[in-house]
């Protein structure tokens, strides 16, 4: 049974930080590329960053410079550390393993974290 657990969201001021962490089980987690995307209410879910299975991560230009994505292949976990946050940066955040093969595509979702910035 494949599960995405995310922790680590909560309520912070502006310009505090936050570490989400989720935790993988049911598949070859070293195999997927891992992503943390957000949803903010009455918007579209966005892709913040991600890691391929190199280590290689990419951030869309808003977070660029305040967050880092990081894995774990021994703990099968994925961090998402956010600095510097902004009010903007509210949103439910969840976390997606990726993997890309000919003829069998996956794609898992946790369940999401509420990360709330706010003074």
């Amino acid at each position: 049974q494949v599960q995405l657990v995310e922790s680590g969201g909560g309520q912070v001021r502006p310009g505090g930080s936050l570490t989400l962490s989720c935790a993988a089980s049911g598949f070859t987690f070293s195999s997927f590329a891992m992503n943390w995307y957000r949803q903010a209410p009455g918007k579209e879910r966005e892709l913040v960053a991600g890691i391929t299975t190199d280590g290689i991560r990419n951030y869309r230009d808003s977070v660029k410079g305040r967050f880092t994505i990081s894995r774990d292949n021994a703990k099968n976990t994925v961090y998402l550390q956010m600095n510097s946050l902004k009010p903007e940066d509210t949103a439910v955040y969840f976390c997606n393993a990726e993997r890309i093969q000919f003829l069998d595509d996956r794609a898992y979702w946790g369940q999401g974290t509420q990360v709330t910035v706010s003074s």
